[in-house]
């Protein structure tokens, strides 16, 4: 019960500016919305002042009702995020890194450091996980009705009851490295499949049968770590991905890659990529704003204006039935920062139970007893007011005789 006091609180620090002015993008991180593929964007968080927008879903049934993670918990929209309420505060807390509607619109899943649940009827339900699954990374919807894949700690776990459950994926490959991203595409034409793609320990690796068995994906690649990959919606089998700043581009389903255009400033780290069915036009996330080309890569502009253009961008997010329309999260922290406090809070909560609730119970009591102080205060208060007429009715009062 303590918990559940204290996550609402944390919400309502979020909430109580919701009355403000416009969003300070100099300051805040938040929710941003293009719906020209990255030309132009508003803010798509009113009367939100975040510290950190994690992840985005758009139900494909309804484009105005959004699900926004965050650092305190998940947010929900219904009406294309002109205003926003804390969603299910009292079950999800603590970052939440990725959530998604499924391909009916009928469910939602998300993962927090604490589970993976699942949205049903209008209602939140803690789904079952193996050990490794949470914190979360990932969240990817398959092909194949209910098919989930999620991205834990550093393993791949998949579900195939639209998130009820999850089971982790034994044919992964081990011994390479953490697994850092994951991705679907759909079958094409030549394919009978979805493919499933991962970055492990920096390179690319794919499955056609669901995670049982992989092979490798970088031919024409260099030595460097990848930091992102994204299937491309618009285009069957074309798959994009960043190493060093620069961006590289797959016709083939990854299996040769030709780099695209110039590098990015040195040390940019590529969070996301979108981009038009030529080519031409790209919008990356960074971890230092947004860029965008119009010359396929030759040229990059860091894109100001209403964005915080200083500030860490996550994963682009495109949403799959209106491809031009983008979604851009921003952090005030670094992303690499909150999902190291969420491994390191996962790890610590089991053993630190009693302290927590100890901690829990002074929290409680301290806060009854401000509350019992504000409304002692106020009391006296009123009680003052209403002798101070009653008072000035009965006249002056006698003048005082001084003793003698």
């Amino acid at each position: 019960m303590i918990g559940i006091i204290i996550r609402m609180l944390a919400v309502a620090l979020v909430l109580t500016v919701s009355d403000a002015g416009a969003h300070d993008s100099a300051t805040y991180g938040g929710l941003f919305r293009s719906r020209d593929l990255g030309r132009t964007w508003l803010n798509a968080d009113a009367g939100l002042f975040l510290s950190a927008a994690l992840s985005v879903a758009v139900d494909p049934l309804d484009r105005a009702h959004l699900l926004m993670g965050t650092d305190l918990g998940l947010m929900a929209s219904r009406n294309g995020g002109q205003s926003w309420m804390p969603e299910a505060p009292s079950l999800i807390g603590g970052a939440v890194f990725s959530v998604i509607f499924e391909k009916d619109g009928r469910s939602a899943v998300c993962v927090t450091p604490t589970g993976v649940f699942r949205l049903q009827d209008g209602n939140w339900k803690r789904s079952k996980t193996p050990d490794g699954a949470v914190p979360g990374r990932t969240l990817a919807t398959g092909a194949g009705a209910g098919r989930l894949y999620l991205l834990g700690r550093s393993r791949l776990f998949r579900s195939e009851d639209g998130g009820r459950s999850f089971d982790s994926i034994t044919g992964a490959p081990h011994g390479r490295g953490p697994m850092t991203g994951v991705a679907v595409a759909a079958a094409t034409a030549e394919q009978t499949a979805e493919t499933l793609y991962a970055v492990i320990d920096g390179r690319i690796m794919a499955s056609a049968d669901g995670g049982d068995s992989w092979e490798a994906r970088g031919t024409g690649l260099g030595p460097e770590p990848v930091d992102t990959l994204a299937p491309d919606l618009t285009v069957p089998g074309r798959i994009w991905a960043a190493q060093a700043g620069r961006i590289h581009v797959s016709d083939d389903a990854g299996s040769g890659w030709r780099s695209v255009g110039k590098p990015l400033p040195p040390e940019t780290t590529v969070r996301g990529i979108a981009a038009d069915p030529a080519g031409r036009s790209l919008t990356v996330s960074t971890h230092r704003g947004l860029y965008r080309s119009e010359n396929g890569g030759d040229d990059w502009t860091p894109r100001e204006g209403v964005l915080p253009f200083h500030l860490e961008a996550g994963p682009l997010f495109r949403v799959p039935h209106d491809p031009s329309t983008l979604y851009a999260v921003f952090s005030r922290t670094p992303y690499p920062d909150i999902w190291r406090a969420a491994v390191d809070s996962a790890e610590t909560a089991p053993r630190s139970g009693s302290i927590t609730l100890k901690g829990g119970l002074i929290f409680g009591l301290t806060l009854l007893a401000i509350v019992a102080v504000l409304m002692t205060r106020f009391t006296l208060t009123r009680r003052a007011a209403r002798r101070s007429p009653s008072a000035t009715l009965a006249g002056p009062l006698p003048p005082r005789v001084p003793s003698c």
